[in-house]
């Protein structure tokens, strides 16, 4: 059995997801403790225990600490089985989250697995559906993973009641470095950029970044200000754009935009009493600050593909920042599959790699 210190670097949730999911792959039991201790409400929450709930079916697993504010965790897997699955998280519990305890381990399942999952598709704290959609898979598509995910509805805080349908292929994961020199080229651009922006000129970034700007239950020019307000500051950057509006009404209330260019995304939620307009600049400025450095993937993928690239073998990347979350990620991965993540800081970045 394998003992993992839940409060461990970044001490949140991520470590239990992690666990599960490479508990499931290898078949080693897991003890998981002192989970979430350093969060104002520490232990299990709602999204953790159908998260855990649905891997333990998926695994046929033994488990127990299955309770709200459970600081302690058992999980025995005996196979990953395929199969198709509902799961309704009850609350605006994030569906991506969800899903990241799930993912890794699918490629070693018996058969396709089919999920329908009810919950928060664009809520604080995790990634929106859009960036998993449009950066996650696609840069695990490079790695040979072989999974979809589909919104059928949006799901905002507090409500949420959004749902998605998901299938994940078994499939042999292969080792990719992710650097290509199109992209680099463009990051060399956003740099400059960057740097003459400062002395109040302007250079063209020469990419196009399409996005998704979105509201449910607000006046329609809610996502259409979105949208222009990032729009706006791409456009300052040199960046063509093209932003998707939606606008719906549905039984959560909310708002948000998504932004994306190769590994790279920017997203922001709306909220009471903050401007349209702040919304759309917020994302803007987050992927434009990944493209400004020659970082091959930005700082949220970057703690994301840690347990693919282990299992893949062979596999690297540059970004910008080591994020704790990152380093965490590294360090569970770490435990249960004998690797060893090599970090290097060259030219201001940190390339993160394994044999």
């Amino acid at each position: 059995m394998i003992e993992i210190d839940g409060s461990y670097g970044e001490g949140g949730g991520q470590v239990v997801r992690t666990a599960v999911a490479l508990s499931a792959v290898t078949g080693k039991d897991v003890k998981v403790t002192n989970i979430r201790k350093n969060r104002p409400n520490p232990g299990l929450k709602q999204q953790h225990l159908k998260a855990l709930e649905t891997a333990a079916r998926i695994c046929e697993a033994r488990v127990s600490g299955l309770f709200p504010g459970s600081s302690e965790l058992f999980f025995a897997p005996v196979e990953i089985r395929g199969g198709k699955y509902e799961v309704d998280i009850g609350t605006a519990g994030s569906i991506t989250l969800l899903l990241q305890s799930l993912m890794p381990a699918l490629p070693f399942a018996k058969e396709k697995v089919e999920l329908t999952i009810r919950g928060g598709t664009d809520v604080a704290w995790s990634p929106t559906i859009d960036y998993l959609q449009h950066v996650t898979l696609r840069a695990l598509e490079q790695l040979g993973y072989a999974g979809s995910v589909t919104l059928k509805k949006r799901g905002y805080y507090p409500r949420g009641g959004g749902g998605v349908s998901a299938v994940f292929e078994p499939c042999k994961l292969r080792g990719f470095h992710f650097r290509k020199e199109g992209e680099n080229r463009k990051s060399e651009k956003a740099r400059r950029w960057e740097e003459t922006r400062k002395k109040g000129s302007n250079t063209n970034l020469g990419t196009e970044i399409p996005g998704i700007s979105h509201a449910s239950n607000l006046p329609a020019h809610v996502p259409a200000r979105q949208a222009e307000a990032a729009e706006y500051l791409l456009l300052e950057a040199g960046c063509g754009s093209r932003i998707e509006i939606q606008s719906f009404e549905l039984p959560s209330t909310g708002s948000g935009i998504t932004l994306w260019s190769g590994y790279c995304g920017g997203s922001a939620l709306g909220k009471r009493g903050l401007p349209a307009e702040k919304v759309g600049r917020r994302a803007a400025e987050e992927i434009i600050s990944e493209l400004s450095s020659k970082a091959s993937v930005d700082v949220h993928l970057a703690d994301q593909l840690i347990p693919y690239m282990a299992l893949a073998g062979k596999s690297s990347y540059t970004v910008r920042e080591l994020t704790l979350h990152a380093a965490t990620n590294i360090w569970v991965t770490e435990q249960f599959l004998g690797v060893k993540f090599r970090i290097e800081e060259k030219e201001g970045l940190f390339e993160v790699s394994i044999d």
